[in-house]
């Protein structure tokens, strides 16, 4: 097989290969756990985004699945001591919490429902019950002897990102798994 054939050949499986990905990249969406709100409640709720993943073209992860959280207007590094009790309050904007470390036990009032976050790869929330939507609020406890480390990304306009319900309750682990 001459030069040109091999390279038509690699140049044909490397599109087919990229076809392969993009394919699958597309099919792929988000799964997150919620902090949303219902008749002026807070509700623990399991959100598909819904814009699908892309296939990236950045320099250092170009064929990488890719996903657009939106507009962020601040980002805040939040150090949590061990057994912090942030108590009830509502989420201060509509944001992305992407807890690095330790962990983070979500609850409401007047429920037994909890999400539990453990910081890394499934540490990325929504909390989105802001005052104007959630008369009461949420819970939040670090109830760990670690220190826990979370990434506050507030989104412009207070707009939660397109998305739709699959269900109450947090996103279980087999939902995430595409993270």
């Amino acid at each position: 097989m001459g030069v040109h054939a091999r390279t038509t050949l690699c140049l044909i499986a490397f599109l087919l290969q990229l076809f392969l990905i993009n394919a699958a990249a597309q099919e792929k969406h988000l799964n997150i756990t919620a902090i949303g709100a219902a008749n002026g409640r807070s509700t623990i709720e399991c959100w598909q985004i819904t814009r699908p993943f892309d296939i990236s073209t950045d320099p250092g992860t170009a064929g990488t699945a890719a996903q657009q959280l939106g507009d962020p207007t601040n980002l805040t590094l939040t150090i949590l001591p061990p057994k912090f009790d942030g108590g009830l309050h509502n989420a201060p904007f509509v944001q992305y919490v992407a807890f690095t470390s330790g962990v983070a036990v979500v609850s409401l009032p007047d429920s037994k429902e909890k999400a539990t976050i453990i910081g890394g790869k499934y540490g990325l929330i929504i909390a989105a019950d802001i005052a104007s939507v959630s008369k009461q609020g949420h819970i939040t406890r670090y109830p760990t002897s670690s220190t826990t480390t979370a990434l506050q990304i507030r989104m412009k306009d207070n707009t939660p990102p397109a998305h739709s319900l699959l269900h109450y309750g947090a996103c279980r682990r087999d939902e995430l798994s595409g993270l």
